[in-house]
């Protein structure tokens, strides 16, 4: 059997979300009708609702449900940047950078936290802004230090939407500071196709998508049942403290692989990691370990296809070594003997490839 992964791409689904989906599938009404089987169909949604707002603090009425994280995101800059300056940091997912194409990038120190430093002097240079941080990174696990970020925005009439994806389930995370924060049901372990906004109370929203007034006319056109559902049922299950035991998995992978670590010196995440092998381009390492049986990536599953060195990694100053390097990132489910295997693979791989010399990166 394969050995997967690529949990930054797609957790594996968890049997709560998948019994949770398959429910919500026999309730024929729609959560709008006033009859009883809209009601019922509204009861599931409004739990789901409070699920998430439970994992993730807020009130529930102030939990907008999306398609998933892109359109989560993509709602806060629109709705919360109108007439801002918008802040970006340079390592931002590429469905936020591609929502906000006119922004403002923040640079990152070398081991790929946000340079507080700079965000306090751009926030110091104009009108007020709305920041958009990432929680943690897809590529490295690094997390950024959202904090001390949400104090200097607070001290300048900021707002800051924060970027929840790939942290969610895996570390704490809560609104808490921030004004908003996105979540996408399956980087959770929750089914495709549905995310959440979460609101600090008081914002005003306009909806990027006009309808019906569904979620309290900030989103409209009939909500997923079925996938909400599924989310809401994973943001319960999913509990940090159960995702803790990964950090020793990821530790034996990076001590075994023996090469260097993109974002070592930070804190991360316990499921990732971001192994650079200089001299080998990802492509062909990611190829040459999916033909072995392991299956990873080169970075985000949004950018597959493309071949180019990671934004990410070149923004933390890695230069040539920025095409290099793979991401590891493990399941919620991962098995004790993961380290093991994927180390198997790893080493096979290295050595075949070092002895092709430099071709090996072509």
């Amino acid at each position: 059997m394969a050995l997967y992964l690529d949990a930054n791409a797609t957790e594996p689904l968890r049997p709560e979300a998948r019994a949770a989906v398959i429910r919500a599938l026999d309730l024929v009404g729609n959560p709008s009708s006033v009859h009883g089987a809209g009601r019922a169909a509204r009861r599931v949604l409004e739990t789901a609702r409070e699920q998430v707002a439970a994992r993730f603090g807020g009130s529930p009425a102030e939990v907008v449900f999306t398609s998933g994280g892109t359109e989560a995101n993509a709602l806060a800059i629109a709705a919360l940047g109108r007439g801002r300056r918008v802040l970006l940091g340079a390592t931002e997912h590429p469905a936020v950078l591609a929502a906000a194409p006119g922004a403002t990038l923040l640079p990152v120190l070398a081991d790929g936290r946000l340079d507080l430093a700079a965000l306090a002097a751009a926030l110091a240079e104009g009108p007020p802004a709305l920041v958009c941080l990432m929680a943690a990174n897809n590529e490295t696990g690094v997390l950024h230090p959202l904090d001390q970020a949400a104090g200097l925005c607070r001290a300048q009439g900021a707002l800051l939407h924060v970027d929840g994806v790939q942290a969610a389930g895996r570390v704490p995370l809560a609104l808490g500071p921030a004004d908003s924060l996105a979540i996408s049901g399956h980087k959770l372990g929750g089914p495709k196709g549905a995310g959440a906004l979460l609101l600090r109370p008081g914002l005003e929203l306009p909806a990027l998508i006009a309808g019906g007034g569904q979620e309290r006319g900030r989103r409209g056109g009939t909500e997923a049942l079925p996938a909400i559902a599924g989310l809401g049922a994973a943001a319960e299950a999913a509990d940090p403290a159960a995702a803790a035991h990964l950090a020793s998995l990821r530790d034996a992978i990076e001590a075994g692989a023996g090469v260097a670590v993109a974002g070592a010196g930070a804190p991360r995440l316990p499921n990732t990691t971001s192994l650079v092998l200089p001299g080998v381009a990802a492509e062909t390492q990611v190829i040459a370990l999916d033909l072995a049986g392991v299956q990873v990536s080169a970075g985000s599953a949004c950018s597959s296809g493309k071949v180019k060195a990671s934004h990410v990694l070149t923004a933390m100053g890695l230069g040539e070594a920025a095409g290099s390097a793979i991401r590891v990132s493990l399941p919620w489910d991962a098995a004790p003997d993961t380290a093991e295997r994927f180390l198997a693979a790893w080493s096979a791989m290295r050595a075949r490839l070092s002895r092709k010399g430099p071709g090996a990166a072509t």
